[in-house]
């Protein structure tokens, strides 16, 4: 992170502090597939009317078929049996393949939701939250999420249908065993209840101590995080830090996976005796005096009893599930609430012709109200074509002046324009079309050199991107290479060197052909011969275009139209080069202290 970048702290995580109300916004992402939940719930109506329609079936087998030996209702009854178990098989599929498909576009939309939001975010958001946690929020968090979204809905639903259903039934059998299967009832809810709420606790500390461990393992097995290790002779250090986040995480998925355990089984050994119960109720009935249960009513009742059994116990856990879930919904809401600080205009201005004049009118710039201003009173003017170099001591706000142009930040005074128009008027596309950014810190992603290049223009044809690469002066380089353009950079460009990273990114600037050109010391990581070649391929870039340059070497500003010397965000000289020597002022001063300096050797 550059010196005068800001200081982003990340929202705390209040997934425990929020209040159920969230489950109106769960809801709400089912809603654009609500004409197939309604197909859903059909299918667990129909598929609950049948499944009660078996027991009541059974009752007339054994009551009426079987005693007064009418084989052809017998045979009715039995077909009607299968039938109604068949019927049951095909409704469930229905339901799983429907489900599914409504939950995973839920998944998606999340994903795509999220990630859309973050490619909003201003910098400062990435130059504070580690990579892992924002990969964990995507991966994890919304993985996490998918059996609740793939199936709960429908469980719900199917559960509750089914012991609606079961239980009026049931009092339809015999009232009175019904009030005794249903005794207990109330107590198991209770108990699902504080279940639920402790695994959601629970759930909210795991997901964070997987957020930090997938940070670890996108820090530390980089590229850079292993050559970081290897050299300094930590990769011991790295593998036992690793390995106490990993314990912390074992601990903690034990804790989830047994939180409430005991008290659910004892639930379940509670239903599961509930037929001996009924048995023995029944049993007091054939006593004198009592009403006496008929066998084939007191079997329906049984078989509805352990029916009920499934779907009761199914809610139950659907219950804790959900309110585990919520923990990992907040998760996801707190990135999708985040503030976006730079957005696009209700009517933005579009530049179909753009000259490239820019200018900074009277700008400040502070990057919060905690921190003093990084620039104060900005006032300069580029002309189209011109070229402007800021110099200046590290955290003079060199980069942060560059920024404001292309809006990865929004001045908090005055205005930053193009060809007139304030860039915060402007539409992203005119931006983007408008500026290109050459900095120090080189990316390329782990795809072919021609993929890398057309990232910059999806359209651009072979020949397009030769072009490029020649006047980037890397061609020659490309061509020796036994797969040419097809060959692969390597993660973050490792395979290449970082004077030939610099002319892939000067090669994928042209093939983007901006009008305005942002250099954010684009060779001031090179040695002297690889830093001649480089500026070689930049003044290439540079010819005809407004060029803003950010520079430490001096020797590569020299002919500049315009110098400007800030010093604590403030602008200290302007001028040429030879009036600013003449000043002999601060700008003199680093160029005595550049001179001094001994060369880089050639590499």
């Amino acid at each position: 992170m550059k010196p005068d970048e800001p200081v982003w702290t990340p929202p705390p995580d209040a997934a425990s502090d929020r209040p159920p109300g969230e489950v109106r916004r769960i809801l709400r992402l089912f809603h654009p597939y609500r004409g197939r939940l309604a197909v859903v719930g059909l299918l667990v109506g129909a598929s609950s009317l049948v499944s009660v329609a078996s027991p009541f079936l059974l009752r007339e087998i054994l009551d009426t078929a079987i005693p007064q030996g009418r084989t052809g209702l017998l045979t009715l009854l039995a077909l009607g049996m299968i039938l109604t178990a068949v019927m049951n098989s095909v409704f469930g599929v229905l339901q799983t393949l429907i489900s599914t498909t409504v939950g995973q576009r839920v998944m998606h939309d999340l994903r795509t939701a999220v990630y859309t939001q973050l490619q909003r975010m201003p910098l400062a958001f990435f130059t504070r939250t580690r990579t892992g946690e924002v990969q964990s929020r995507i991966a994890n968090d919304i993985g996490g999420m998918q059996a609740t979204v793939t199936s709960t809905a429908t469980s719900l639903v199917s559960n509750l249908t089914a012991v609606i259903a079961t239980v009026v039934a049931m009092l339809a059998l015999d009232w009175r065993l019904t009030v005794v299967s249903l005794l207990l009832l109330p107590v198991f809810v209770a108990i699902s209840r504080r279940v639920g709420r402790e695994r959601k606790r629970i759930t909210t500390q795991r997901q964070k101590q997987m957020a930090a461990m997938a940070a670890t393992v996108t820090e530390s097995l980089s590229v850079s995080g292993i050559l970081l290790g290897r050299t300094m002779g930590r990769s011991d250090s790295l593998t036992k830090g690793f390995t106490e986040e990993s314990e912390r995480l074992v601990d903690l998925e034990v804790r989830s996976n047994m939180a409430g355990r005991w008290r659910m089984s004892t639930i379940g050994i509670v239903m599961a005796a509930m037929p001996a119960v009924i048995y023995w109720v029944a049993g007091l009935t054939f006593q004198p005096g009592g009403t006496a249960v008929s066998i084939g009513t007191l079997v329906a009742f049984v078989t509805l009893q352990q029916g009920l059994f499934r779907p009761t116990v199914s809610l139950l856990s659907t219950g804790v599930q959900m309110q585990t879930s919520l923990a990992l919904f907040q998760r996801i809401f707190e990135y999708l609430d985040l503030t976006v600080d730079i957005t696009e205009p209700e009517k933005p201005v579009r530049l179909e012709k753009i000259r490239g004049e820019i200018a900074f009118e009277n700008v400040d710039f502070a990057y919060d109200d905690k921190s003093g201003p990084t620039l104060s009173s900005i006032d300069v003017t580029v002309p189209a074509g011109n070229t402007l170099a800021v110099v200046g001591p590290t955290g003079s706000g060199k980069s942060t002046l560059s920024y404001l142009v292309p809006r990865l930040y929004d001045v908090t005074g005055g205005r930053v324009t193009l060809d007139g128009v304030d860039v915060r008027d402007l539409d992203f596309d005119t931006l983007a079309r408008a500026v290109g950014v050459v900095s120090q810190e080189t990316y390329l992603f782990h795809a072919s050199v021609a993929d890398n290049l057309r990232f910059a223009k999806p359209e651009a044809t072979d020949e397009e991107i030769e072009a490029a690469a020649r006047a980037a002066q890397i061609h020659d380089h490309i061509a020796s290479l036994p797969d040419g353009y097809d060959t692969l950079v390597g993660e973050r460009g490792y395979r290449f060197s970082g004077g030939e990273k610099q002319r892939l990114a000067i090669a994928r600037t042209i093939l983007r052909d901006p009008p305005v050109l942002i250099l954010d010391e684009a060779t001031s990581a090179l040695d002297t011969r690889t830093e001649h070649a480089v500026q070689e391929a930049i003044d290439a870039l540079s010819a005809g275009r407004t060029t803003l340059t950010i520079a430490h070497r001096l020797s590569t500003v020299r002919d500049a139209d315009q110098i400007v010397v800030l010093d604590s965000g403030r602008i200290a000289e302007r001028g040429t080069h030879d009036e600013l020597l003449d000043r002999d002022g601060r700008y003199a001063a680093l160029i005595r202290r550049d001179s001094h300096r001994a060369p880089v050797p050639a590499s």
